[in-house]
């Protein structure tokens, strides 16, 4: 088999570029080759520090110049990175035009990967899962989430595939062994999802319909909407879940605002129970903004870089800041704010910014490894409990979280304000998100329980038209296992009652039979009481035609 590769790591204080080599005085390679399977494992001689590894040539991804049709699944760094099939001449979006000083102001960098990958225009790029089809199939899946996240790199212009092990940081003891890459492939695509399947083990996870409070009040909520909100939800309902601005800074998630909530949240809780539902909660655990009293008042718990800085994690609320998830105290902290509301009957956690957890760089350790240790303890501290993950890098999730958001948020128009349009690849879009939410739709029941986002159907507070609205309620309906609203649907009239009746027909019945891009249109085939429906679906106009 032909097997091209390069390793960058540091030995002795220097840095060294090694290129298809099998056994060096610094290390050994082993290799191992199944059928559909390919993996990659070092063991250290020395003590080194792994910076990159690369292949470059492998049979299952020879060099094949693809035609105009060729389409490509690049898949987003996080949640709400953006993720589609690309034709060859389209190009990723990135910061590269817009000033340092913007970037600076408002920490657009540190959304998405572009602290860590190189971003040039004649690539396209996507993490632990790659399709392409057309002339020629082909599909790899990384199942070395755990150590190094896989980067799939395609050169547009000949069609040309690398793949990059993103092992910076990794420091190997001598006769440690650190497993590069492993990854599965076959050129039947449909063939690689069932492997994938076969491998990762997850279950399907019940469906939720429910309601969140973010998508229309956003900070603004008190006991009164809430309460409202929730009287007016009917039978057919299964969550109630509170979003941010409960507590009085994030960060601080023990400080209920009491002018905002005077009895607390535990009357709600209670309420919520009565009526039969879940009862859910928003949570961003990683992080805390500049303006509350957690960062005020222990800043040594906060991660700084080498020069001495805290690790700004992006630019909502006042800004905020990554907590340092190997201080105790920290990791104390989190599980007893997690822990006192479980204790008060929260079923459901959204928990959320959580690509911060692996935004600092932990001596020894990958980002990849950060970040399934720090998802791991979630898991731990809330048992049984059903997490919804979101912000959250996909693959560190398999098996720890029962749910995960797949897009960016959605936005009150359709594609936010025109101004965003030039910044980070995270940005409120639903325009984006509906992308997300069909082309990562093959992940639901293999990672986790796919989340698209919400439906909005209300005539105030939106400037979605109404066909813009079906659509968005139709394709959450048809590609996702969680489905939920932030509307009073008590002010329903009788139209949007009937789509929410029909959403919920295609949500409960409908399978997904296929989806095929062409050009600006997605051709969507469902099967729905034995019979096959096609659907179209506009992506420029946000609308189905």
């Amino acid at each position: 088999m032909k097997h091209l590769f390069s390793l960058n790591y540091k030995v002795d204080n220097r840095e060294i570029f090694s290129e298809n080599l099998s056994d060096t005085e610094d290390f050994s390679l082993g290799f191992a080759e199944t059928e559909n399977r390919h993996t990659v494992t070092l063991t250290a001689k020395k003590d080194i520090t792994l910076l990159e590894y690369k292949e470059y040539s492998h049979d299952c991804f020879e060099n094949k110049k693809a035609d105009k049709e060729q389409k490509y699944f690049i898949n987003g760094y996080q949640s709400w990175t953006d993720t589609k099939e690309f034709y060859a001449n389209e190009k990723e979006h990135n910061l590269n035009k817009i000033p340092q000083k913007v970037i600076d102001k408002f920490a657009f960098d540190r959304y998405g990967d572009s602290l860590f990958y190189d971003y040039k225009s004649e690539n396209l790029h996507g993490y632990d899962v790659f399709y392409t089809k057309g002339k020629n199939n082909l599909f790899i899946a990384s199942l070395n989430q755990n150590n190094a996240y896989l980067i799939i790199e395609l050169e547009r212009s000949t069609g040309k595939i690398s793949l990059i092990g993103n092992v910076k940081g990794k420091l190997l003891k001598a006769g440690e062994t650190f497993t590069l890459a492993d990854y599965i492939y076959y050129f039947d695509i449909e063939k690689g999802i069932n492997s994938l399947k076969e491998h990762i083990g997850n279950k399907q996870p019940e469906k939720i319909f429910g309601y969140t409070s973010w998508y229309n009040y956003y900070q603004d909520i008190n006991e009164n909407i809430i309460m409202r909100d929730l009287e007016s939800l009917d039978e057919r309902f299964n969550l109630f879940q509170i979003d941010d601005g409960y507590e009085t800074f994030v960060g601080d998630w023990l400080d209920v605002d009491s002018k905002k909530f005077p009895n607390g949240l535990g009357n709600i809780v209670d309420a919520i129970h009565k009526k039969g539902y879940l009862a859910g909660i928003w949570l961003a655990p990683f992080v805390a903004e500049e303006k509350s009293r957690l960062f005020v008042e222990h800043p040594a718990w906060f991660k700084k870089d080498k020069n001495g800085n805290f690790i700004k994690c992006g630019g909502n609320w006042s800004g905020f800041y990554a907590l340092d998830l190997e201080n105790s105290q920290v990791k104390e902290y989190i599980k007893t704010c997690l822990q006192t509301y479980s204790d008060m009957g929260f079923d459901f956690f959204k928990l959320d910014f959580l690509y911060a957890s692996s935004l600092p760089e932990y001596y020894g350790k990958t980002s990849s490894e950060v970040a399934t240790t720090a998802y791991k303890f979630l898991r731990e501290v809330l048992t049984d409990k059903l997490i919804l993950g979101c912000g959250a890098t996909l693959s560190n999730a398999c098996k720890l979280f029962d749910y995960m958001r797949i897009g960016p948020d959605v936005s009150l128009k359709f594609d936010d304000v025109f101004y965003m349009r030039f910044m980070h690849r995270e940005r409120v879009s639903t325009k984006t998100t509906l992308q997300n939410t069909i082309y990562r739709s093959f992940l639901n029941g293999i990672y986790f329980g796919n989340d698209p986002d919400v439906f909005l159907l209300r005539d105030d507070n939106l400037s979605l038209s109404k066909d813009q609205r079906k659509a968005l309620t139709t394709i959450n309906a048809l590609f996702g296992s969680v489905m939920m609203t932030s509307d009073n649907i008590s002010e329903y009239d009788s139209e949007k009652k009937e789509l929410v009746s029909a959403a919920l027909e295609l949500f409960n019945g409908a399978k997904v039979v296929s989806f095929e891009r062409k050009g600006k249109i997605i051709n969507i085939i469902y099967s729905l009481d034995g019979k096959d429906r096609l659907i179209k679906y506009n992506t420029e106009k946000g609308v189905l035609i």
